[in-house]
């Protein structure tokens, strides 16, 4: 009997092991976002995207199609699109299959990993369209190019921070240009201040100049004063020297 209860308690906690990982299976993995999850007559289509990213960094897009009934898909295509400068719509890439079944035992998945452009921010857009045939009821009806479109990962807009930052930048310097200066910071300040700077630079290359002038001047007199004094003092003492004449 103990060895029964113990067979059935292994047999109930593999199953609970085995629904958790299913249920971790099913969960977008981490960074990944769920955008679109919806039933349309005879499929559930979901796609699952990386959450948010910088310009320059890869997009990882999920695929799953179900069949709820029999379908009979002709064509199918997801095309993500991004936008320049968060305005011109362009095409990233896209996932294209033809000629497929789907029942509810037949699920279709497709994964695809791609690069975001430099100049792409803010959301990115999905677009999903698909022609296809499927059993509803007693009856098999044809849905022809049906199109389906979901706003998707968020690519944040590094330009506009770069400019925020520069504008901060700015005021700091204006703030220091007030206080030192009592002047907006501006390319007319700044011209002021570089023709201000050219002519201190060029006062003070001629007082340079004047400066050596005058020590040069200063050294000359000097050394003048120098040898007078000795010429004086020279013949001073040669006069001093010479034997007196008696008449």
């Amino acid at each position: 009997m103990k060895l029964e209860k113990l067979e059935t308690l292994m047999v109930i906690f593999t199953l609970i092991l085995a629904l958790v990982y299913i249920t971790k299976a099913q969960e977008p993995a981490e960074n990944m976002k769920t955008f679109f999850d919806s039933e349309i007559p005879g499929i559930r289509i979901q796609v699952n995207a990386t959450a948010a990213i910088q310009p320059t960094e890869n997009i990882t897009v999920m695929l799953g199609l179900k069949g709820l009934t029999n379908v009979d898909v002709e064509y199918f295509n997801l095309s993500i699109f991004g936008f320049l400068y968060g305005e011109d719509k362009i095409l990233m890439a896209n996932i294209t299959e033809n000629n497929f079944l789907l029942n509810s035992t037949l699920v279709e998945e497709y994964n695809c990993t791609f690069g975001v452009p430099q100049e792409v921010w803010d959301v990115t857009y999905g677009e999903i369209s698909l022609t296809y045939s499927a059993e509803i009821g007693n009856l098999h009806l044809g849905f022809p190019q049906l199109t389906l479109g979901f706003t998707m990962t968020h690519v944040e807009n590094v330009y506009l921070e770069n400019i925020e930052e520069l504008l901060e930048t700015y005021e700091q310097l204006n703030q220091t240009f007030l206080q030192c200066f009592q002047m907006n910071f501006s390319v007319e300040s700044l011209d002021r201040l570089n023709q201000t700077y050219w002519e201190l630079q060029q006062n003070y290359t001629s007082v340079q100049g004047s400066l050596i002038e005058l020590g040069n001047t200063r050294i000359a007199v000097i050394i003048l004063a120098i040898t007078t004094i000795f010429f004086v003092a020279t013949t001073f003492y040669v006069v001093m020297r010479k034997p007196k004449q008696y008449w």
